[in-house]
């Protein structure tokens, strides 16, 4: 089934090109491998970025969204990826990086392509954890920009997973959110002798 791409908010695809278009955003940027990419860099597969705010006791997530990513193509391979943010005059280009989240990204969207379901393709951070996983959300018809992980969402760990999580394999958020409760959950500090 076709995998579902929210459209990002034309201003952060406009701060993008904008960035891409400037020689000194691009020359200053720590990713060499777009600063020697060969032909033109093209910003595509816009992803909004939900940040896991906090899990209550019921299971439930709080999310919120942090921005939007595109991953920057030249030629046929991503070679970097574009962070925009939200700030109180509008979206902003935040800042181009490279690293193991791009290709790990790319991996999980062809994986996504090949399921049954159709799912709207989201980021969601877990910073606690230094995890960013693909949040593949079953209502297509949604704001990307809003809502929480439902009971019935994959969330696909992108490479580097923490230990003891799989990279690239989905998981039910039903199932993810109590294994992730309990790393996030700060362990009782220990009380010093009277």
């Amino acid at each position: 089934m076709p995998l579902h791409v929210p459209p990002a908010p034309a201003p952060a695809l406009r701060t993008v090109l904008t960035a891409l278009g400037s020689p000194t955003a691009v020359r200053e940027a720590r990713t060499p491998a777009l600063r020697t990419a060969q032909g033109p860099a093209t910003p595509e597969l816009p992803l909004p970025v939900h940040v896991l705010d906090r899990i209550t006791p019921g299971g439930t997530a709080t999310t919120r969204l942090t921005g939007w990513r595109f991953l920057i193509r030249c030629g046929d391979r991503a070679v970097a990826a574009a962070e925009t943010m939200l700030t109180a005059d509008g979206w902003a280009f935040s800042h181009f990086f490279e690293g193991p989240y791009i290709a790990s990204t790319e991996r999980a969207l062809r994986q996504a392509e090949t399921m049954k379901q159709t799912y709207q393709a989201r980021l969601l951070s877990v910073p606690e954890l230094y995890m960013l996983t693909l949040w593949l959300h079953g209502d297509i018809t949604a704001d990307g920009t809003e809502g929480h992980p439902a009971a019935t969402d994959l969330l696909v760990p992108l490479a580097p997973a923490p230990p003891g999580i799989a990279a690239h394999r989905p998981h039910r958020v039903a199932e993810l959110l109590p294994v992730l409760t309990h790393r996030v959950t700060p362990a009782p500090l220990l009380s010093s002798p009277a």
